[in-house]
């Protein structure tokens, strides 16, 4: 069984590296559902971690339909990442009809090559989860981090179970969100998965209130439980 923390700082990496973590997806902005890491800090990470580093592969929030130059800076940031060492990356990639777009999708596993590539919750728009399934494991990806194309995967045991066994030895289906202490046993055992996604992260309020009147955000660090 792997467990995969996303995490948002280094600090949350450290704890999320020391706490045994068997793998890191690394981003910024919790906000807009997690994007792409700024070099530094996906440099730091590599560095100060015993552990796979994913950074996600996102240059914004919205949907997972890129422009051309988004798409270019999406190719430079891969780049960085495999001359950096990282693990691997994750990202998703869909067309205007958030069907999964295999050509370009393709073409990011290629470059990304011997880095492993997941597939990020953009699966869940996808209108077809079973051809969305076969489209991402054809493009050379390792997993699939879905949701079950629910609020939250314990609302979508169904689909997540019929997904991995669909899948079998040819692509790791992962599930992710809402995913706690509580209920991982629980969804493990359903689902008949082998990897799941937790951010199990908190919001750190801030000692200085001037940052909370200046609109300047709140640090996100990984729940140490």
């Amino acid at each position: 069984m792997q467990l995969e923390i996303s995490v948002f700082s280094i600090d949350a990496a450290i704890k999320a590296y020391k706490a045994g973590a068997d793998r890191i997806e690394l981003c910024c902005n919790p906000n807009e559902g997690g994007t792409t890491p700024p070099y530094g800090l996906i440099k730091v990470v590599t560095e100060k971690t015993d552990v796979q580093v994913f950074p996600i592969i996102r240059p914004r929030g919205g949907d997972f339909c890129y422009s051309n130059d988004e798409f270019e800076m999406m190719k430079e940031d891969i780049l960085f990442c495999k001359e950096t060492g990282c693990s691997g990356i994750a990202t998703g990639i869909l067309l205007s009809d958030n069907s999964v777009d295999v050509k370009r999708l393709k073409e990011l596993v290629q470059l990304a090559y011997p880095m492993e590539i997941s597939f990020i919750r953009a699966f869940d728009l996808t209108p077809d989860p079973v051809k969305a399934l076969h489209d991402v494991m054809d493009a050379g990806c390792k997993r699939i981090l879905t949701s079950g194309q629910a609020l939250k995967a314990t609302d979508a045991i169904a689909l997540i179970k019929k997904l991995a066994t669909l899948a079998g030895d040819n692509i790791s289906v992962m599930p992710g969100s809402g995913i706690r202490p509580e209920n991982i046993k629980e969804i493990v055992e359903k689902t008949g998965v082998h990897e799941v996604h937790s951010s199990a992260r908190l919001t750190i309020p801030n000692s200085n209130p001037k940052v909370d009147e200046l609109g300047f955000g709140n640090a996100i660090s990984c729940d140490e439980t």
